[in-house]
C-alpha cells in the first residue's frame, strides 16, 4: 500500500520538482549590469558600445535631456557613463540634475572628457561624478574602472 502511494505520487512529485527547477534557473539567470551612456559623438559612441556590450547592457543617449526622458519612463540604468560635453545639458549639470533627485541620486555616475583641467575633474567629483575618466582611455581601464564602481556601490560586477 505505501508502495502503491509512494508510485502515484511520483508524477506530481517530479513535476513540482522540474517546476522549481526550471524556476530556481531563471531566478539564478545572471542578468547584465545595464549601462546607460550619455555621449554625442558617434565614434566614441561606437568604441564604448564595442567595448561595453560584452559585458553590460548598452543604452546609449545623444545628449542629457534624452537620458532624462528615459529615466522618467522607468528605466533605471546600473552606472552611467558620461561625456563631460554634450549637447543641452552640460556634465555638471547633468551630475547636479541626477544627484539632486531623490530617485536618481543612487546611481554612480562615471563622467568622460577629453578636458584635462583639474578644477573640471574636482568639480565633478565634488559634484557627485565616482569617477573622472580623460580621453582617450584604454578600453580595460574604463571597464576595471566601472567594476570598481560597482563593487562598491554593491551593484553586480564582473570577476
Amino acid at each position: 500500500m505505501l508502495l502503491m502511494r509512494t508510485l502515484n505520487n511520483y508524477p506530481d512529485i517530479l513535476i513540482n520538482r522540474l517546476k522549481n527547477l526550471a524556476m530556481t534557473n531563471v531566478a539564478n539567470t545572471p542578468q547584465k549590469v545595464k549601462v546607460m551612456v550619455i555621449e554625442d559623438n558617434l565614434p566614441m559612441q561606437m568604441v564604448l558600445k564595442h567595448h561595453l556590450q560584452n559585458n553590460f547592457e548598452v543604452q546609449i543617449f545623444n545628449d542629457g535631456i534624452e537620458a532624462m526622458a528615459y529615466l522618467y519612463q522607468g528605466n533605471l540604468p546600473d552606472i552611467i557613463l558620461s561625456d563631460f560635453h554634450t549637447p543641452n545639458l552640460s556634465g555638471d549639470e547633468l551630475i547636479n540634475q541626477f544627484k539632486s533627485s531623490g530617485f536618481f541620486s543612487s546611481i554612480p555616475i562615471i563622467v568622460l572628457s577629453g578636458e584635462e583641467n583639474t578644477e573640471t575633474r574636482i568639480k565633478c567629483l565634488e559634484s557627485g561624478a565616482e569617477d573622472y575618466i580623460l580621453k582617450p582611455f584604454n578600453p580595460k581601464e574604463l571597464l576595471v574602472r566601472l567594476n570598481v564602481v560597482l563593487r562598491r556601490t554593491g551593484k553586480l560586477a564582473l570577476n
